[in-house]
């Protein structure tokens, strides 16, 4: 495609690593801990994605979505569940009264290894099932084949099915099975201009997920890619960030490539099932001194 050609730039590795070296150093004095802490929480995407989803399972994610631990603590951006199981986080959401949005993958997550006829299917039952927020992956077969026109294509469809349902869309590159950074930066900008709201690092499911070297680099395509259009699109690291540490890094990345302009969930999360209590765990630890046990939080 013309406009890849026109914003394609060598990697340089050695850059990558030595900025995500530099960024990594940075100390966090304790009042802007507490600060990133909650802001993290307020950016998570609190996600489960497993075979054994039951109703009960997304009752309880829900309700720990809208309120993580007692006290001062903002509810988390959204909650992401399988298609069959939009409808029930999100009837028990709208009873409350919460902001909180629901989200759902789509188009045979996370392989994506099926015909379009099958993901759009897929897509549009789970818009029609009340999904707020749509999370596709690539058709990483067809990209690495070199077949862009094709992962194109997939994606701006997928946009515009959403559109049709006022829903928002992210784009999982899975960077793991993405052999270079060059990889890394073309798949963003292929996505961002088929229409993707967000970009996200991985699906969680396979091993590396998300790396600071990779999310840089989505960082940097997200920059041009704004300069170019100005569109902003918004960005997710997800798979492999089970620790407010980690957490607390991949900000502290966004905040200094991107600026404050990106420091807010409308384009930023981040994501897993396994990274909330830790940083309720740290949280709590700032504000008193004292670690609390994991019994003293759901397992949700």
């Amino acid at each position: 495609m013309k406009i890849l050609k026109e914003l394609y730039t060598p990697i340089d590795s050695t850059m990558v690593n030595e900025r995500i070296e530099f960024l990594s150093k940075r100390s966090i004095k304790r009042e802007s801990k507490v600060w990133g802490l909650r802001f993290v929480i307020s950016c998570m995407d609190l996600t489960t994605l497993e075979g054994k989803d039951t109703s009960g399972k997304v009752d309880d994610l829900v309700y720990k979505a809208v309120k993580p631990m007692e006290g001062d603590v903002p509810s988390v951006a959204a909650v992401c569940v399988y298609p069959s199981l939009v409808r029930r986080a999100k009837e028990l959401i709208c009873r409350i009264g919460a902001s909180v949005k629901v989200a759902s993958v789509a188009t045979y997550f996370p392989s994506g290894q099926v015909d379009w006829e099958i993901k759009e299917k897929e897509l549009i039952y789970a818009l029609k099932e009340g999904a707020d927020e749509i999370d596709i992956v690539i058709n990483r077969k067809d990209f690495l084949e070199g077949k862009y026109h094709s992962v194109y294509d997939e994606i701006s469809r997928a946009k515009e099915i959403c559109s049709k349902f006022d829903a928002g869309l992210k784009v999982i590159l899975e960077v793991g099975e993405l052999p270079t950074y060059e990889h890394i930066r073309i798949a963003s900008l292929l996505a961002m201009f088929a229409g993707a709201d967000f970009i996200k690092t991985s699906t969680g499911k396979i091993n590396p997920a998300a790396t600071p070297q990779s999310f840089l680099v989505m960082l940097y395509a997200i920059k041009d890619y704004y300069y170019y259009t100005g569109r902003k699109v918004g960005v997710k690291p997800a798979g492999g960030i089970r620790s407010s540490k980690d957490a607390l890094k991949y900000t502290v990345i966004l905040n200094e490539t991107l600026g404050d302009y990106f420091m807010n969930p409308e384009y930023y999360r981040i994501g897993a099932s396994a990274l909330l209590n830790d940083v309720l765990m740290q949280y709590k630890k700032e504000l008193t001194g004292y670690y609390q046990s994991e019994e003293y939080f759901s397992i949700q």
